[in-house]
């Protein structure tokens, strides 16, 4: 009866005391980072692009993955086709007509674990002046130190299907698949850390 008279005041003095881990923030990293999509082409091939991702954060809990989100700007004037003039109709008013809106832009709005190192973002995209709901399947790659230990990476993949048509993307249809396979690589580096990629190549250069 004494001892629990002591137990229970020191208990309760250092239960305030204990606090719940918060999310870690990352920023995306465009040098490491990639979107990477396929088109069908009349049936051919499947012709590939490339766009950059111009900003973006990653909140991720380790430990309760609800806590996490996501919210990153493409920049859509980037894409890459592997040709001059392939990147300009891409860009032009039919597709992604990027003189109009520059940038698609995707928000969390939760994410839920569905296994140790897979999960689902739910959230939407903006992309040619309309938002619709998106859900991107995702694994965690690795969470650590770079090889030269400069700072902290968590990466990630990322794969999904989008209907291009529901972007207002309606023409070629003849020619352009409707269905684009995207494929998402994505660094992202702890925040209050460095992001100067030459200090990385400097340490490599000198092994």
């Amino acid at each position: 009866m004494h001892l629990a008279r002591f137990i229970l005041p020191l208990a309760l003095g250092v239960a305030p005391l204990v606090t719940h881990a918060e999310p870690v923030t990352y920023r995306i990293d465009p040098v490491h980072s990639q979107v990477v999509f396929n088109v069908d082409h009349n049936g051919f091939s499947r012709s590939f692009g490339r766009l950059r991702i111009a900003s973006g954060t990653i909140a991720f809990d380790r430990d309760d993955w609800s806590k996490s989100s996501v919210e990153a700007t493409v920049d859509l004037t980037s894409v890459d086709m592997g040709d001059s003039e392939w990147d300009k109709a891409v860009r032009g008013s039919s597709l992604l007509d990027s003189d109009r809106g520059p940038t698609a832009r995707y928000v969390s709005e939760s994410v839920e674990k569905r296994s140790d190192d897979e999960g689902i973002v739910h959230g939407k995209l903006t992309l040619r002046g309309t938002t619709l709901p998106l859900d991107i399947p995702f694994r965690v790659n690795r969470i650590g130190k770079t090889i030269y230990g400069l700072h902290t990476v968590a990466g990630f993949s990322a794969q999904l299907i989008l209907d291009r048509t529901a972007y207002g993307m309606t023409s070629n249809r003849n020619s352009i698949g409707t269905g684009v396979s995207v494929w998402l690589e994505i660094e992202g580096i702890r925040g209050g850390e460095s992001t100067d990629q030459r200090k990385e190549t400097n340490h490599a250069a000198a092994q």
